[in-house]
């Protein structure tokens, strides 16, 4: 600007003299703090320095000219925007994914532990069979161990959860199951005798199916509870109806026709396959009658409940045994004869096997538990061809696929169609969008060489 009125007080010669803008950038822009002779440049674009036009140039994120670091430095509140709403989006995703993938490899070790523990429990009974055939002697043997379900879920519950409560505050607290006034006598064995009694029947059944037939077809025949549950659930329960599962059951009981008829109507072997069956049966009816009076119980009282069957198993079922015993009917010697390191191997592993089973369809998906129970038939041949050379016939070989088709088809779920359906359709309009593009490019190619070779197309009106 100009200053006059110094040059008219000092008598000298008027002169024009030049005062430096104290303010070089567009309104609306903070200036920096600080002296003149530390504040950056300013170049005719408006960038205060180098560091801003290389930024400027690589297009980093947030960027505005002038808000360098030279400008943090000197204590502006300006900050460069950052997306922090994307990232918040995609650590959330992140997680989502994390935690199903780990969902999917835990059920993966599941399956694999809930197959295996099967298997073992199969095989180890027929060993027991060798040295030791009291089948109801091992069952009752196998089912009080039950009563250690409640204390191994006990202690998974104070290691992994902060709020501790006394065993006894937990037992009340999961007790709840018999009702809002807890377990009395009379609920006690109103509610655990039925439930006990079929557990012990479809176990005791199981083991004599093991003595007549081989493990391969005890497990496939057993795998033919899941078909019968849908039918008690469909008539007790009213459950949805659904085609594909009839379309299982159907199989099921063909495989198990089949299977009779490997050996022939007679013998051992229909006698065996009667035996799976039922076992199947009982397993099936424990399934809906638990749905239809117990519901949908957590895990705290799935094992309260099994803890209490244990121990109904060992005061009310205990006189069957020496009943047996006295009768003959199974006599088993003196206690030291006993095998038992095989029949407690076995007990471990049947116990293993119910806790895996109900520990995982809270962790995981359900449907890769019954998966691992399926995979125990593939497992159990495995084991009878490489280990006690049997030799499987083309109709039992035949039943048995049947079998496990008919379970495979039993895991479909409720809302399978529908999702069928969206599938294809969605694969149907991506295949009309990529044929329509490639009309279209073909339509632009044409015209394209149609003008290069001199025709023009007319539309027609």
């Amino acid at each position: 600007m100009i200053s006059a009125e110094s040059a008219l007080e000092s008598g000298d010669q008027p002169c024009i003299r030049l005062e430096p803008l104290k303010n070089t950038h567009l309104p609306g822009k903070a200036t920096p703090s600080g002296g003149v002779e530390g504040s950056p440049k300013v170049t005719a674009n408006g960038v205060h320095d180098i560091e801003d036009r290389i930024l400027r140039i690589t297009g980093y994120y947030g960027y505005n000219p002038g808000y360098s670091s030279h400008r943090r430095e000197d204590g502006s509140e300006s900050h460069a925007e950052t997306p922090g709403s994307e990232t918040s989006g995609d650590s959330q995703s992140y997680h989502k994914c994390t935690n199903t993938v780990l969902k999917v490899l835990g059920g993966l070790l599941m399956v694999l532990c809930v197959s295996s523990s099967w298997v073992g429990t199969t095989q180890v009974v027929k060993l027991t069979f060798q040295s030791f055939s009291c089948p109801f002697f091992i069952s009752w043997f196998s089912s009080n161990w039950n009563i250690l379900f409640f204390p191994i879920y006990y202690s998974g519950h104070v290691v992994t959860t902060r709020d501790k409560q006394t065993p006894i505050q937990k037992f009340r607290e999961c007790s709840r199951l018999f009702g809002e006034d807890g377990m009395t006598l009379k609920l006690f064995v109103k509610r655990t005798a039925p439930f006990s009694i079929l557990w012990t029947l479809t176990n005791y059944l199981y083991l004599l199916a093991l003595k007549k037939l081989t493990a391969t077809d005890v497990s496939a025949l057993y795998c033919c509870h899941k078909a019968f549950v849908f039918l008690l659930s469909w008539i007790v329960l009213k459950d949805r109806f659904m085609g594909v599962r009839i379309v299982a059951a159907i199989m099921a009981i063909t495989g198990i026709v089949m299977m009779a008829y490997a050996d022939g109507f007679h013998g051992d072997s229909f006698v065996g396959v009667a035996l799976a069956v039922g076992s199947a049966s009982t397993s099936a009816l424990y399934k809906v009658l638990f749905k239809m009076f117990l519901g949908s119980a957590n895990l705290g009282e799935v094992a309260h409940f099994l803890s209490t069957m244990g121990f109904f198993n060992l005061i009310f079922i205990s006189c069957v045994p020496l009943i047996l015993y006295f009768t003959k009917v199974e006599h088993w010697g003196s206690l030291s004869s006993l095998p038992w390191g095989y029949m407690c191997g076995l007990a471990g592993l049947w116990l293993v096997f119910n806790i895996l089973v109900h520990v995982g369809v809270v962790l995981t998906y359900p449907i890769l538990i019954s998966i691992g129970t399926l995979l125990s038939v593939p497992g159990n041949a495995a084991v009878d061809v490489l280990k006690h050379e049997v030799i499987f016939s083309v109709v039992r070989l035949a039943a048995t696929c049947i079998i496990c088709l008919g379970f495979l088809l039993l895991l479909l779920p409720e809302e399978w169609d529908s999702v069928t359906l969206r599938f294809l359709t969605t694969i149907a309009d991506k295949k009309s969008e990529e044929h329509g593009e490639e009309l279209t490019e073909s339509s632009v190619h044409t015209r394209s060489r149609s003008r290069a070779n001199g025709t023009v197309s007319i539309p027609l009106a």
